[in-house]
C-alpha cells in the first residue's frame, strides 16, 4: 500500500500542471491523492442512482441544486437543494437524483475527520453562506494545491465550518425487527400523518404496548416522530416534483394546508411555498 501510494504521489506531482480544477470529476482518480481534503463538483441526470458503494474517506455531499435520497442499512435521508449529508468513511451507502441535480463534494481523509470531530453516523445538514462560498472556491483549485498557501488554509478553514454545521431532522430510521420493518414499509410507501399507531402495530401483528416499547428501542424516536419525518421527507420530493401544497397537504393526510405549513416550517425554517420557490 505504501508503494501505490509513493506511486501516486510521484503521479501527481508530475501531472500537477495538467491536474487543474475538479469541476466535473469523480472521486475515484484522486483516492491516493496526498491532500487530506478533496473537493468535486458533477451534474446529474433526474433519476441517476448510485448502487450500494463505500468511499475510503468521509463524505460531504452539497445539493447545490436539486434533491438527493441517501439510504443506507440504517435508514433513509432525504438532502434538498441547499443542504448536505455527511457519510462517514466505508459506510455502504446509495444515493438517487429526484430531479436534476448539482453535486459538490467534499472527501475528507481520516486524520483530518478526526482533527475536527465530525460525526461518526451519516447526518443530513444546513449549509451556511460562508460554507457554500468556500465550497464554490475549492471546487476550482488544483488538484494539487499547495498545502502551506490561501489553498490549504481555504480547505482547512472549508472543513472546521462543516464541523458546525447544525443537524438537520430529515432521517427515517428503519426498524431491524421484521415485523416492524413490514408495517413500516407500507407507511413509506403510503405515507400519512393520519395513520395511527394502533392501526401499524396491528399491520404489524403486535399489542400496542409491545409495538411501542420495541419501535423506539429499534428506531431511537417514537412512533408519532417516525410518521411525521417520513410525511416530511414525502412532501419534499413532492415539492421537487412541482405539486401544489394544498394537494401535498390533502394527500399526506393533514388537517389543512395550514397545519402541513406549520409542521414543515418546524424542520426546515421555512414555508413550503418558498421552499419550492427556492428548490
Amino acid at each position: 500500500m505504501l508503494g501505490r501510494r509513493r506511486l501516486a504521489r510521484r503521479r501527481y506531482q508530475a501531472d500537477g500542471d495538467r491536474i487543474r480544477a475538479m469541476r466535473n470529476t469523480l472521486l475515484d482518480p484522486f483516492e491516493d491523492l496526498p491532500r487530506a481534503v478533496v473537493v468535486t463538483a458533477n451534474d446529474y441526470a433526474a433519476g441517476s442512482v448510485f448502487p450500494d458503494h463505500a468511499h475510503r474517506r468521509g463524505q460531504f455531499a452539497f445539493a447545490s441544486r436539486g434533491t438527493i435520497s441517501l439510504t443506507t442499512p440504517e435508514g433513509h435521508w432525504l438532502v434538498p437543494p441547499q443542504r448536505a449529508c455527511w457519510v462517514p468513511a466505508d459506510v455502504t451507502h446509495a444515493m438517487a437524483m429526484r430531479g436534476p441535480v448539482t453535486m459538490l463534494n467534499v472527501f475528507v481523509a481520516a486524520e483530518e475527520v478526526a482533527a475536527v470531530r465530525l460525526p461518526t453516523r451519516c447526518g443530513v445538514y444546513a449549509v451556511s453562506a460562508l460554507l457554500r462560498h468556500l465550497l464554490d472556491d475549492a471546487v476550482d483549485l488544483p488538484a494539487m494545491y499547495e498545502l502551506d498557501g490561501r489553498a490549504g488554509r481555504l480547505m482547512q478553514l472549508l472543513v472546521a465550518e462543516i464541523a458546525t454545521m447544525p443537524r438537520l431532522s430529515l432521517h427515517a430510521p428503519l426498524p431491524r425487527d421484521p415485523r416492524l420493518a413490514r408495517a413500516c414499509q407500507q407507511l413509506l410507501d403510503a405515507p400519512s400523518i393520519a395513520s395511527t399507531l394502533d392501526e401499524v402495530a396491528a399491520e404489524a401483528g403486535m399489542s400496542r404496548r409491545t409495538f411501542t416499547r420495541q419501535f423506539r428501542a429499534d428506531t431511537g424516536v417514537g412512533f408519532a416522530e417516525w410518521r411525521q419525518q417520513v410525511c416530511l421527507l414525502a412532501a419534499i420530493e413532492r415539492l421537487g416534483a412541482g405539486q401544489p401544497v394544498t394537494r401535498i397537504a390533502l394527500d399526506l393526510g393533514y388537517a389543512s394546508p395550514s397545519a402541513f405549513s406549520s409542521a414543515f416550517r418546524r424542520v426546515l425554517g421555512t414555508s413550503p411555498s418558498r421552499y419550492a420557490e427556492a428548490r
